[in-house]
C-alpha cells in the first residue's frame, strides 16, 4: 500500500442500508421489539411517549435525526453511544422529515389564513431571510433538508419507469397548450410510465393534472380544464390558483400518482396540487440535477425558453458522456419552437453525432406523438 494512503479504521461501522431508516412510529415500535436500535437512524419521529422503549434498548451507534424525546430518554440514548440531532425550534419546516410533502401540507390554512400564512409561504420567506442573513446554520438546515427529501424520493420512485415532462410556467390554463400537456401526462400514464415534473405552474401542472385524471375518461378532462381555465394563472392571487385546483381534486377524488421537484429558489413557481408526491428543495441546482437524473424512462420537452433550453443541455450532457449509464431518451416536442424560435434542436443533434446518444433523439411536432415515439425509442 502506498505509503501516502493511510489503511482504513477498521473501527467506523459499514453504512446502514434502508432498511435500517426508521420512519415512523409503527417502524419505531417494530425494532424496539428486537431489543436494540444498535446502527438504525431514526427519523423525525416524536418518540416523547416512547420513553420505556429508549430506556430499555440498545442505542450504539443509532443516529436520532429531529425526533422529540423526553430529557430522561434523551440522556439515556446519548450516554448509550447514539448521535443526536435535535429539532430545531420556530422553523416553518422539518429538516429532517423522512417523507415526500403533499399538497395538503404546503397548502395547510389556506382556506382561513391565505396563502401568505401556508406553511410553503413561510418556508419561502424563512429561506429568503436566511439567505440575506448568511447564517451558517441556516445553510446546514438547508442542505440537511434537501438531502432527506432526495432521500424519500428515492425510496418512491425506486423501480419505477419515470418520464419527466420539462416546460415552462407561463403556460396558461384554458389553453390549447396546457390541454395538450395535460393529455400527454395522462397518456404517458396509461403507457405505464410515472409521471415527474417541476412541480409548479404552466406546463408542469398541465402534465401533473394529467397524470392525476389517468384514471378518469374524457369528459372528465373536458369538465376538469374548463373548471381550471376560470383561474388561468398563479398570477395574481397564487391562493386563487391553489383553490380552484383543490376543488379539481375534491370533485374528482382518488387520480393517478405523480411527482413534482419544485424549489423555494423561486418564489414565484408555487407547487401545484396535482403531485401526489413533492419534492420541494431550496437548492435549485440540486433540484434540477435530481428531476433529470431519476428520469429513467425518458425526458419531454415541451416548448419552453431559457429553463428549458437549460434542462435540455442538462439532460443531454451525461447522455453524452454515459455518466449515468445507458443514455435515456430525450423528445423535443414543436418542431418549428426547437428548429427555428429556439433552435437547441440543430446543436443538441450535432452534439450527439457518433456518440451512443444519439440514436436516443427525436423531434415530434405534436404531443399526441410523444408515447409512441418513446415506446419506438426504447423498443429492443
Amino acid at each position: 500500500m502506498p505509503a501516502d494512503i493511510p489503511p482504513a479504521a477498521p473501527d467506523i461501522p459499514p453504512t446502514p442500508g434502508r432498511n435500517r431508516e426508521v420512519e415512523s412510529l409503527a417502524a419505531f415500535d417494530q425494532v424496539a421489539l428486537s431489543g436494540s436500535f444498535a446502527g438504525y437512524r431514526v427519523q423525525a419521529v416524536d418518540l416523547t411517549d416512547r420513553t420505556f422503549a429508549l430506556l430499555v434498548t440498545d442505542t450504539s451507534q443509532a443516529v436520532f435525526l429531529g425526533c422529540p424525546m423526553e430529557p430522561q430518554a434523551l440522556a439515556h440514548v446519548r450516554a448509550g453511544g447514539a448521535l443526536v440531532f435535535p429539532p430545531v425550534p420556530d422553523l416553518p419546516f422539518d429538516p429532517y422529515r423522512g417523507a415526500l410533502y403533499s399538497p395538503d401540507e404546503l397548502y395547510a390554512g389556506l382556506d382561513e389564513d391565505g396563502y401568505e400564512r401556508t406553511p410553503d409561504a413561510r418556508t419561502y420567506a424563512w429561506a429568503r431571510s436566511a439567505a440575506a442573513d448568511g447564517d451558517i446554520l441556516a445553510s446546514m438546515l438547508r442542505s440537511i433538508h434537501d438531502d432527506a427529501v432526495s432521500d424519500a424520493l428515492d425510496e418512491r420512485l425506486r423501480g419505477l419507469s419515470v418520464v419527466g415532462v420539462m416546460g415552462g410556467h407561463a403556460m396558461e390554463r384554458g389553453s390549447d397548450a396546457y390541454a395538450g400537456a395535460a393529455r400527454l401526462g395522462r397518456d404517458l400514464v396509461r403507457a405505464g410510465h410515472t409521471v415527474a415534473t417541476g412541480g409548479g405552474p404552466g406546463a408542469m401542472e398541465a402534465a401533473n393534472f394529467g397524470a392525476y385524471a389517468a384514471p378518469y375518461d374524457d369528459l372528465m378532462l373536458r369538465k376538469a380544464l374548463a373548471v381550471l381555465a376560470g383561474v388561468p394563472s398563479f398570477a395574481p392571487s397564487v391562493g386563487d390558483w391553489a383553490r380552484t385546483a383543490f376543488e379539481v381534486r375534491d370533485r374528482w377524488p382518488d387520480g393517478g400518482p405523480s411527482y413534482g421537484l419544485p424549489t423555494w429558489f423561486y418564489g414565484h413557481e408555487p407547487p401545484n396540487a396535482f403531485a401526489s408526491g413533492i419534492a420541494k428543495f431550496f437548492a435549485n441546482a440540486t433540484r434540477e440535477d435530481g428531476l433529470l437524473s431519476r428520469c429513467t424512462g425518458g425526458v419531454v420537452f415541451l416548448p419552453g425558453a431559457a429553463g428549458t433550453v437549460q434542462e435540455i443541455f442538462d439532460a443531454a450532457t451525461p447522455n453524452y458522456y454515459s455518466s449515468r449509464g445507458v443514455p435515456v431518451p430525450l423528445v423535443l416536442v414543436d418542431r418549428l419552437h426547437w428548429t427555428t424560435t429556439l433552435p437547441a434542436w440543430p446543436l443538441l443533434t450535432a452534439l450527439a453525432s457518433g456518440r451512443p446518444m444519439s440514436p436516443l433523439l427525436t423531434l415530434v411536432d405534436s404531443v399526441a406523438e410523444v408515447p409512441a415515439a418513446l415506446s419506438k425509442l426504447t423498443s429492443p
